[in-house]
């Protein structure tokens, strides 16, 4: 059999497995990522083969690879092609899910091989191989391990790739001195019972898909030829799912328009335990950023849907009310404020007044230009701010950065400010001394969140008093997985955090 031959479609794989299974045959599924082949899973493969008659691996494509930077080295494509080729190796299937779960479900194998690493259960970070081991036995399978030797394609990749640039892997190898990756592990795993909620702008992300044509024929103006629309919940929608997957419960406090499509459209996109408290308002519709993109996800041209007006005094009331009744009964308050007209000044005096640790962005965008920066909060613990929204807050587009953001700190009386700034990194400045992490990204899909992202994280991380380099390297790592993201489409999951921290650490 060739190797194109061995390489099927899973549906077609599960079919022939159940034809397998009644010949008589011993089915054996390994399933993983093997984005880097070595010596480590050739033993692995052929001890799998040993144990029964068909052996069939399962790969996992590359949009569920978030193990780190770059990840993963090769195409599913290719990868399936690499273990095709191995001589002991029956059939080849790619896997679109996050987990090996629906593989089972489809081969229901009679035995499913992991390596020793899996073995002691509460190790695993992905929390997915007890589920695994579940569903083979729901099958009458079994689960085996295998002992033979073992190496990491991350620590390979790591070391014989040029993933970062000496400055980052200069950084990294200091930061694995202070840190170990349980450590870490353990410090998001604690984050669970903070109480937390978002105050903010709730807001409609509308990705237009559009191939350009070039000039038009009758205008110096740029023409596209419409595909297709997805849509998105955004704003302090997506600062709400960010957080939900690191506590149990975040409330979100927020307004939409009245139009009851909007209202049905963001419930179905909010994680189940968050817990909403939604405001109408009576005239002015939710907003929404309608962006024209093409395929390689350049943004063309964007048009706001909305009509940005001062906060009702009746709705200001009842929230101020709200606030007041409320607030203090919170862990951590995260406030993504967009300013588009939601967050009135009353609001931030009650938000000030009621906070027990208060995390703040003010972000800059089209329609509030010039109108919006962090100095209109009178005191918060945390501020997160890209490059642009310190200078105007500073009116200070040419000064020296880190003179600028003390300033700013000062008048926000902060605990802490950090700097977002895209491909240099992030800084943070705590007290009198900035802590500098670089970016540790290599691959960029879309920015659209990547500071909501950090902000949402790390402001759980300082509200739980971890180290402040701590919480914002978590924060950046945390943007990192954010910008793989397009537009809102998903959210930073702890697990994915945690596997990017146990990659970086190899």
């Amino acid at each position: 059999m060739s190797e194109a031959e061995k390489v099927l479609s899973l549906s077609d794989l599960s079919k022939l497995s159940s034809s397998l299974k009644r010949e008589g045959k011993k089915v054996v599924l390994c399933h993983g990522t093997f984005d880097l082949l070595h010596i480590g899973h050739i033993k692995h493969i052929q001890y799998a083969k040993k144990l029964g008659d068909i052996l069939i691996v399962t790969i996992t494509a590359d949009e569920y690879v978030n193990k780190g930077p770059d990840r993963p080295i090769f195409t599913h494509s290719l990868r399936a092609e690499n273990i095709a080729a191995i001589g002991c190796v029956d059939y080849v299937a790619i896997n679109h899910k996050l987990t090996s779960v629906n593989v089972i479900e489809a081969i229901k194998p009679d035995i499913y091989v992991k390596g020793n690493e899996y073995q002691t259960e509460k190790d695993d970070v992905t929390g997915n191989i007890s589920t695994e081991k579940n569903e083979v036995e729901k099958y009458g399978g079994k689960i085996e391990y295998t002992d033979e030797i073992t190496f990491s394609s991350s620590s390979l990749i790591n070391k014989c790739f040029d993933v970062f640039d000496e400055e980052t892997k200069g950084f990294l190898s200091k930061f694995k001195m202070r840190y170990t990756s349980k450590e870490i592990i353990n410090s998001i795993d604690s984050l669970q019972g903070l109480k937390a909620i978002v105050i903010g702008d709730g807001i409609i992300d509308e990705y237009r898909y559009v191939e350009p044509l070039g000039q038009s024929g009758k205008g110096n103006i740029p023409a596209f030829n419409y595909r297709r629309t997805e849509r998105f919940a955004g704003g302090s929608f997506a600062v709400a799912n960010h957080i939900a997957g690191f506590v149990d419960e975040v409330t979100l406090l927020t307004a939409i328009g009245k139009d009851e499509s909007d209202l049905e459209f963001i419930q179905s996109k909010l994680k189940d335990n968050v817990k909403p408290e939604i405001y109408c308002y009576n005239s002015a519709p939710t907003l929404t950023k309608c962006r024209y993109v093409d395929g390689d996800m350049n943004k063309h041209f964007e048009i706001y849907l909305t009509e940005i007006q001062p906060m009702d005094e009746l709705l200001e009331e009842k929230i101020i009310t709200w606030l007041e009744d409320n607030l203090e009964s919170y862990d951590v308050v995260i406030v993504p404020d967009f300013g588009n007209g939601f967050i009135s000044q009353k609001m931030v005096s009650a938000i000030c007044k009621n906070s027990n640790f208060l995390a703040v962005n003010t972000q800059l965008n089209s329609g509030n230009r010039g109108y919006h920066v962090i100095t209109r909060y009178p005191e918060a613990d945390f501020v997160s701010l890209n490059e642009h929204e310190v200078r105007i807050a500073a009116h200070n587009k040419h000064g020296e950065l880190e003179s600028i953001t003390k300033e700013i700190n000062e008048k926000v009386s902060s605990s802490y400010t950090a700097i977002t700034r895209g491909v240099d990194g992030v800084m943070l400045l705590d007290g009198d001394e900035f802590i500098n992490i670089p970016a540790i990204s290599t691959k960029v899909v879309d920015r659209i969140g990547a500071g909501d992202a950090f902000l949402s994280i790390s402001a759980l991380c300082l509200a739980k008093k971890m180290k402040p380099e701590l919480s914002a390297f978590l924060g950046s790592i945390a943007a990192a997985l954010d910008v793989q993201i397009v537009c809102n489409r998903d959210f930073i999951d702890p697990v994915a955090v945690k596997k990017y921290v146990t990659t970086l650490f190899k």
